[in-house]
């Protein structure tokens, strides 16, 4: 572990989404990473070609590898989201496959949550489509940090250069009018397998790196690297059993957090300092994203479940407070199928803290297709995204989603079924 808080950790892990619209190739694409980066085993390949035979086609049918349900295999589509594994010698993946039709919103939402990197295919037949920017919203909504727009299927326009410019040049007008950043474009066929892994002999006007290598070479931001340290207790023990130090149990969701340092218990406003730092592995100087540890800090202090211990603002790090609030404005994408009753309390989960709640204002909902925001709406239904402004019972310690994603994004709980029906991203100030 770095000894210096402001080391960022180099990760190796990258989770990276594919999306785009039905038949555009995310599956035979993820297959042909899989296959081409030698990351399936021989009988895996053996059972893919028997497969392909049994459904009347020739060779081998790459998007069988994603596409693992029978109820997909018989439809010919991708109907929920499939994660895959694989890794190559400078780095290992976390591969989500979405579905691209539009009900199936709510499932591009839960596979981009915790993505570094977004795959948006559009075939180069059909030019940039509807679903296409949809998904590239929603990835921008999520503050996915890379976006790649990969133009599939080159090798049925003749692997022709004009055909990928032009789609180039139409989609970063809807790019910019987002405001996305770190964008690149790659020409590629899936099915052939120019630039996906090798480059290929069809692709030689383009100069610039395949699909993997830009996997490969994508920065990766670590909970650690932001230094607004964010600790919301889980659980609250005396390790030893006995009478011992009272100690803190939880996740640190981001930064780092230094035996000496100052700190502050949220919503109190309680100050003191870090004494000891501890793991099942032995006690630690210095903790960082996304550790589990104990704390034990110099004052006995009234903390509970669902409290936050963040930096003081004395410290040089500790500037960035999170907001203490009971009235959340945020961006919510709504899950289930039982449509919003405004006229009941919710359960929001936040952190290790769940208070009841009541949606208090539909600002707008927002057309995933066209962008065009509606107000006057009274009701979410499944796969709806829209603007709201929570009540809660109790404060949160939050912060916007923009700033820092794990704190500030929660989860809407029906208290009848336990069901999970909506998932929100706290909205900047």
């Amino acid at each position: 572990m770095a000894t210096d808080r402001n080391q960022a950790a180099e990760s190796d892990l990258l989770r990276f989404i594919a999306a785009g619209s039905v038949d555009d190739g995310k599956s035979t694409l993820i297959g042909r990473l899989l296959y081409d980066s030698k990351s399936i085993f021989e009988d895996q390949i053996s059972a893919l070609e028997n497969t392909t035979r049994k459904r009347g086609q020739e060779g081998m049918d790459l998007s069988l590898l994603t596409d693992g349900l029978l109820a997909e295999r018989e439809q010919g589509i991708t109907i929920d989201v499939a994660y895959r594994y694989f890794a190559t010698p400078r780095r290992k993946f976390i591969i989500a496959d979405t579905p691209g039709h539009e009900q199936y919103t709510r499932n591009m939402v839960t596979g981009a949550s915790t993505a570094d990197l977004a795959i948006v295919l559009i075939d180069a037949r059909k030019g940039v489509r509807t679903q296409s920017r949809r998904h590239a919203y929603l990835a921008h909504l999520l503050a996915v940090p890379h976006l790649v727009i990969a133009v599939n299927k080159m090798d049925a326009v003749d692997y022709a250069q004009p055909v990928f410019e032009r789609i180039k040049a139409d989609f970063s007008g809807f790019i910019s009018e987002l405001g996305a950043r770190n964008v690149r474009y790659v020409p590629i066929s899936a099915l052939k397998g120019d630039m996906v892994v090798d480059r290929g002999e069809n692709l030689d006007w383009y100069d610039g790196p395949t699909l993997l290598a830009v996997l490969e070479s994508a920065e990766v931001a670590t909970e650690g690297d932001n230094e607004a340290f964010r600790f919301p207790v889980q659980l609250v023990a005396r390790p030893g059993g006995g009478r011992d130090q009272r100690g803190y149990l939880g996740r640190i969701e981001s930064g780092t957090v230094a035996v000496g340092d100052k700190v502050t218990v949220l919503p109190a406003a309680i100050s003191t300092s870090v004494t000891r730092i501890h793991t099942h592995d032995g006690d630690l100087q210095l903790a960082s994203a996304p550790q589990s540890i104990t704390l034990e800090l110099e004052h006995e202090i009234d903390i509970s479940r669902g409290d936050m211990i963040v930096h003081a603002a004395s410290e040089p790090w500790g500037k960035s407070a999170p907001a203490i609030t009971q009235t959340l404005e945020a961006h919510v994408c709504w899950l289930h199928e039982q449509p919003l009753d405004r006229r009941r309390p919710y359960l929001v989960k936040h952190t290790t803290r769940t208070v009841n709640a009541l949606f208090e204002e539909i600002a707008y909902t927002v057309d995933v297709n066209t962008l065009e925001r509606a107000s006057d709406v009274s009701v979410l239904n499944m796969n709806d995204i829209a603007h709201v402004k929570l009540k809660l019972h109790r404060p949160l310690v939050c912060d916007s989603y923009e700033q820092n994603r794990p704190t500030g994004s929660f989860i809407v709980i029906d208290p009848a079924s336990n069901a999970t029906v909506a998932a929100g991203m706290i909205a900047t100030d």
